[in-house]
């Protein structure tokens, strides 16, 4: 009897919220900006927070149907805040770079939202994981670098810290990296954006990727370079570290290039409820 009160009442509050705000036509709004959410069909367990790309939009990564599936089957809701207006395009990106003018305090914004939402759509905030692609995966990264309790862990995909790279993190963090090994877009080793030169003072440049791992075994306290564990799986290339009590670090490579690989939802779920069984 009570399993079936507290269906109904999720139930009733899940519509009333679906009347009230999140549908990609009708986004919630808090001060600095708006979000969609796409909720499981049955009382959520926790959140995935995901940032779109470099001209997308909060919709836009609604519209990666594989990847929400995934995590509302398994009962999370998915939320998609949309970045700042590009001046003079269409289109959204993130204000993450210290050099960037002040737009918005991302961290902060991105913090705000899963407060927001988690009154809202009544998940946990402490069961929450922030990742992106690109550019979002890059902002991902960047919050976690400045605060990283905000979230329960961190997944960006195809973006990270750039250069020049942060002296140091705020504090051990659980981050997932994923990447591509023939990514032209953000390599590996990172790229000048804007025309610019490795030589010019204030170039706008993306970071190496085996840099911002370094800086995150600094954060996590890691007292060696090499992995503790290696997987050559069929889709991924993987190594971990063990590192600091609460920490977590792991990297995968795919073959391809700048894009969300296939699989790559089931894999950071696994690995993100696999740090929960863990504890």
């Amino acid at each position: 009897m009570r399993a079936l009160i507290v269906a109904i009442a999720f139930l009733v509050m899940s519509v009333l919220q679906a009347q009230a705000c999140g549908a990609v036509n009708d986004a919630c709004e808090i001060e600095n900006g708006t979000y969609y959410v796409v909720m499981p069909d049955r009382p959520p367990v926790g959140a995935l927070m995901f940032l779109h790309g470099w001209g997308s939009s909060g919709a836009g990564s609604l519209k990666m149907t594989g990847m929400v599936r995934t995590f509302t089957e398994a009962g999370y809701a998915v939320i998609a805040p949309n970045g700042v207006p590009r001046e003079g395009r269409s289109g959204r990106s993130w204000a993450f770079h210290p050099s960037f003018p002040a737009v918005r305090d991302e961290p902060a914004f991105l913090n705000a939202v899963k407060h927001d939402a988690a009154k809202r759509f009544g998940f946990d905030p402490d069961n929450v994981i922030l990742s992106g692609f690109s550019i979002g995966g890059t902002t991902a990264s960047y919050a976690a670098c400045a605060r990283p309790n905000d979230f329960a862990a961190y997944a960006p995909i195809g973006g990270n810290l750039w250069r020049p790279h942060p002296e140091e993190c705020a504090g051990p963090v659980r981050m997932f990296h994923t990447h591509g090994w023939s990514d032209g877009t953000v390599p590996l080793e990172g790229r000048v954006l804007r025309g610019g030169s490795l030589r010019e003072e204030g170039a706008l440049i993306q970071g190496d990727i085996f840099a911002a791992l370094e800086i995150w075994r600094r954060a996590n306290l890691c007292v060696n370079h090499k992995p503790d564990s290696f997987d050559i799986g069929e889709r991924y290339w993987r190594r971990a570290w063990d590192c600091a009590p609460g920490s977590a670090l792991e990297f995968a490579m795919h073959q391809g290039g700048h894009s969300i690989p296939k699989g790559w939802a089931d894999m950071a779920l696994a690995w993100f409820e696999g740090l929960q069984t863990s504890e």
